[in-house]
């Protein structure tokens, strides 16, 4: 924020809550919490500017005859790599069902089969049918679509555009409110709790398929305010981003191998190959396999030819839409693809009702750490996981001691940052593979870089950080220099914690600015 920005403190009711991000999470928590009073606070205009809207998947939910909520949340554990919390799968995938009939009851148009009930489709390490999508792969634009039309309809909440820049406290610590700031004025929004739901940051990475606004600001506000984050280390690298030089990189959706399509090099020979699960391995083993068929100079491909190809422009009408805009024909030719960063598993640690370890901060969706992912997200639990938190956390706030008065201090300034340079170290160092040194050289870069109070740098630090901390290689997160596992444990770091490795990294300076 502009340090000479004027500065106001705004009143609000007593009871206002604020929540911050209009995406699936934030939207579907204000909805929760009707009739009592919100304000949404988005840095763009509703609808806009999310991941949400780009998830081509669909929602993870047992819907099938053959399907139980218990399957999905053994698949969910499987695929979290030692991680992920056993009553927090069973209590989301329970949740799956109903969070469906609440969407159709919203008027979500989901696809249907010819006798009209669900279509359901496969994806990677699920053992059944279960992606409820919209629109063939453009599930998230339509369920946001749904959703923002819902908030029109509910008066108790307003819509703020504008950027938040810091959290208050009052005198106890607890927090007490948002400060903002929209066309160079900075103001404050007492409330009773506050709701991050800021979404990820794989736009830390220079090949990411998420918007250029996903630095992950909502972690950094949270750590600025005292909070505790897990598991930083593990940010999901979707396979099959399409390589044909945009930035965002389009992404060629996992349902396309779950419906046939395969991972070819330029010989025409399988990626995949001898690999247990294949094509429908986790991401992070297809992930790993395309990197270090990369590294030995091969080119990689997703394989649609043929009858998939053919029916690309009905059933993935947004895959078919981007291989377009790249000249691209999916029924006669391969579409490149490459990792890039799309998802991250870590972030605010939070309890089962989405608190976070400070009193009046909760956290919803990828920028919360619930347990759910472990070390790495099984496909098309994202938008559960964000829905299903959002009752949870509504009731907890129900039940929660208004705090004392927020103390009325303009936000710490922010100072600029060369993104594009710190884009490059976290996708060279923090990337798919990662080894001490290059841990090292991306800390000392980043302890540099948060000298100027820049929230990406301070998330890029608590990255690397957690990084360098786990010493074995677990779902998403691959140390070649310690490629076996130890015994399943968190990770968890504070600014207090960033401070001391900003500190060991440069010594006698305190760089990590609050």
């Amino acid at each position: 924020m502009n340090a000479h920005a004027p500065f106001s403190f705004a009143l609000a009711a007593p009871d206002r809550i604020v929540v911050v991000g209009a995406g699936i999470a934030g939207l579907a928590t204000a909805l929760r919490l009707a009739p009592r009073p919100v304000t949404l606070v988005t840095a763009a205009p509703l609808g806009t500017g999310t991941a949400t809207g780009w998830a081509q998947g669909g929602i993870a939910a047992a819907m099938g005859e053959d399907d139980a909520p218990d399957l999905h949340a053994a698949d969910t554990l499987a695929a979290g790599a030692g991680l992920t919390e056993t009553d927090v799968a069973a209590r989301v995938a329970a949740a799956g069902p109903g969070l469906i009939d609440w969407l159709v009851g919203l008027a979500a148009p989901f696809d249907r089969d010819a006798a009209g009930n669900l279509a359901l489709g496969l994806e990677a390490a699920h053992s059944r049918r279960r992606i409820v999508r919209a629109g063939g792969d453009s599930t998230g634009r339509i369920v946001l679509e749904t959703l923002v039309r819902a908030v029109g309809r509910t008066p108790s909440i307003t819509v703020l555009v504008a950027s938040a820049r810091d959290l208050m406290r009052d005198a106890h610590g607890a927090v007490a409110g948002v400060v903002c700031e929209r066309d160079g004025v900075a103001f404050a929004l007492p409330a009773r709790a506050v709701v991050l739901a800021t979404g990820g940051l794989g736009a830390l990475y220079a090949s990411t398929t998420n918007p250029r606004g996903a630095t992950g600001r909502g972690l950094a506000l949270a750590a600025r305010a005292g909070a505790t984050l897990r598991d930083m280390e593990f940010v999901q690298f979707h396979p099959t981003a399409m390589a044909v030089g945009i930035d965002p990189m389009p992404l060629a959706t996992e349902a396309l191998r779950g419906e046939g399509a395969r991972l070819i090099d330029e010989s025409g020979a399988p990626v995949m190959a001898g690999i247990t699960g294949g094509d429908l391995a986790p991401r992070d083993v297809v992930a790993r396999a395309i990197f270090q068929a990369r590294a030995r100079g091969a080119e990689v491909f997703l394989d649609c030819r043929g009858a998939l190809g053919a029916r690309m422009a009905t059933r993935f009408p947004t895959v078919a839409g981007l291989c377009a805009a790249a000249g691209i024909d999916p029924r006669s030719q391969a579409i490149p693809v490459r990792p890039a960063a799309h998802y991250h598993m870590g972030g605010i640690k939070v309890d089962g009702s989405g608190a976070g370890t400070v009193p009046g901060l909760f956290a919803c969706g990828e920028v919360a750490s619930s347990g759910l992912h472990g070390a790495n997200r099984l496909a098309s639990n994202s938008l559960l996981e964000a829905m299903a938190f959002a009752p949870w956390i509504a009731e907890a706030i129900g039940a929660l001691a208004a705090p004392g008065q927020p103390l009325a201090e303009p936000a710490a300034p922010r100072g600029p940052v060369d993104i594009e340079a710190l884009r490059n170290v976290m996708e060279r160092r923090v990337g798919v593979v990662r080894d001490a040194d290059g841990l090292t050289q991306a800390l000392r870069h980043l302890v540099r870089a948060t000298a100027t109070g820049s929230d990406a740098a301070l998330t890029g630090l608590a990255i690397a950080a957690s990084a360098a901390s786990r010493r074995e290689s677990r779902g998403a997160h691959w140390r070649s220099d310690h490629p076996g596992q130890n015994v399943p444990v968190h990770t968890e770091i504070t600014l207090a914690d960033l401070h001391a490795m900003a500190d060991a990294v440069e010594p006698g300076r305190d760089v990590v600015a609050a």
